[in-house]
């Protein structure tokens, strides 16, 4: 019997073009299965097979695990304390064995065994196909459907397979057993029974990939992709950077009559593509993805990484964009947040920031609506600027003499101590459920402490966009956070 097992062995390895190795690993692992059904629980048996002479030995094992860990699987499981008993130099994480009887062969249900073995076999043959195709560094793959699986598509190529979810595909595409198609290498499934790799069509990285193959010059290092947003089969915007003076990069993607966005295009069922031209300059660069709505003027809040951009009636429509798309395309490119408004909701937004900041000087620094008035027209808005500007730039201003300077910085100094002060108490005041909900942070918790949220009751009675305005966080980040708060309302 060991002999016909060796003969076997053989036989599968050159058929299946394996390794014996693996082989013997797949009956190892069926002789394993064979011997606990017969022990019952959850025991855990190791078969080693001579390789040369096909004889095998059967051991049953426990893992030596510590002891205020406790043993989560009696049979399977021995404390260290006891295992130290029997192995003087025994270690968390090694196992005690002991020798026991082997299954004889034929008494294992041969088709199981078989099961078993082809089965290790068909993974072994995946992952070397898998292995395969990976190392060629591709990052399109391109295939035929092969067929539906539970509303998505398996495209094969060759012999490895891909799985393109429904979510993953472009709104409205109609793909059929038999149509060639090309999607983006998204990911690695490695616990997926059937295809690992997973695809998409309908990711930023695709359309990078598509014109990298229609644009040669990408590929010779002259120009680059810094970054696209995409709503799938509609429109996307993609933002370029020339390395190299003499190429134009808007017009090198859009190519000769339009001829390689035009690719891209009919590749992705006619989806429109704003190409944008990259900036260091974050304003610039937002102003250009905004295209073709025209700026008139553009704030930047860094603290909040938000941006107010102006434009007038006539572009009002055109920079928002149908159902919000160009805006909201424009902000995921960039990643900045941006608020569109006109010239007068501008002003009035300005008024009322001038009008906070002055209230402020008044209040903390103790003076005049005039002395305010006059720091606000220096380009002071904080009381950190008054304390901490370099000194000789304050001196420069004409309004103020030298003992006035000194004393509104002293002023602006203890006014911040002051804050700073009762900042702490407050943030001392939140509750410690606040402040061991997932998605905190200090930073966080002292945003909202100055809001007055002191309780995970108090962040759950928010609305995401009082979230938003209060701690300067994205809107996904505020919805998440809202609705971890409010999961106890549900729980309890």
């Amino acid at each position: 019997m060991n002999r016909e097992m060796l003969m076997l062995v053989d036989a599968i390895s050159r058929e299946k073009s394996v390794d014996r190795d693996v082989v013997f690993g797949a009956v190892e692992a069926a002789l394993a299965q064979a011997t606990k059904k017969l022990h019952g629980g959850e025991v855990d048996i190791r078969v080693a097979v001579d390789r040369d002479t096909g004889e095998y030995e059967t051991f049953r094992r426990w893992l030596v695990v510590p002891d205020e860990a406790g043993l989560q699987n009696p049979d399977a499981e021995e404390m260290l304390s006891d295992a130290l008993d029997r192995i003087a130099d025994i270690e968390v994480g090694d196992y005690i064995e002991e020798s026991i009887e082997s299954v004889p062969i034929g008494r294992i249900g041969a088709m199981a065994a078989k099961q078993v073995i082809l089965q290790k076999i068909r993974d072994a043959e995946r992952e070397t196909l898998l292995n395969d195709f990976l190392s060629r560094g591709d990052k399109i793959f391109v295939g035929t459907v092969k067929r539906l699986d539970k509303g998505d598509i398996i495209v094969e190529s060759g012999r490895v397979e891909g799985r393109l979810k429904r979510s993953e595909m472009i709104p409205k595409e109609n793909l059929r057993t038999g149509d060639r198609v090309r999607a983006f290498i998204a990911g690695i499934d490695t616990a997926a029974r059937g295809p690992q790799i997973m695809l998409s069509r309908s990711a930023p990285g695709f359309m990078m990939e598509l014109f990298a193959q229609e644009v040669p010059e990408m590929e010779q290092g002259l120009l680059e992709i810094k970054s696209c947003a995409r709503d799938a089969g509609s429109r996307a915007k993609i933002a370029v950077v020339s390395h190299d003076k003499r190429v134009d990069p808007i017009g090198t993607c859009v190519g000769v009559r339009g001829s390689r966005v035009n690719a891209v295009t009919n590749e992705l069922a006619g989806e429109r593509v704003d190409i944008v031209l990259w900036s260091e300059d974050p304003a610039q660069f937002v102003i250009g993805a905004l295209a073709p709505a025209n700026v008139q003027s553009i704030v930047v809040d860094e603290e909040k990484h938000a941006m107010d951009v102006v434009v007038d009636e006539e572009n009002l429509a055109i920079a928002i964009g149908r159902g919000g798309q160009n805006v909201r395309l424009a902000s995921e490119l960039t990643g900045w947040r941006i608020n569109i408004m006109t010239a007068e909701e501008s002003q009035a937004k300005q008024a009322v920031e001038s009008d906070s900041i002055r209230r402020l000087f008044i209040d903390k620094l103790d003076v005049d609506e005039e002395v305010a008035e006059i720091l606000i027209a220096e380009g002071f808005s904080s009381l950190e600027e008054v304390a901490y500007v370099p000194l000789q730039e304050m001196l420069e201003m004409e309004a103020f003499d030298e003992d006035t300077v000194h004393e509104l910085r002293t002023r602006a100094k203890d006014a911040l101590l002051t804050m700073e002060i009762a900042r702490e108490e407050s943030v001392e005041a939140v509750s410690q459920d606040l402040r061991d909900l997932e998605g905190s942070s200090p930073e966080l918790i002292a945003r909202l402490a100055d809001g007055g949220v002191h309780s995970r009751d108090d962040l759950a009675d928010l609305a995401v966009d009082e979230l938003v305005e209060m701690t300067g966080i994205d809107d996904a980040t505020a919805k998440a956070l809202i609705m971890k708060a409010r999961e106890h309302w549900f729980t309890a």
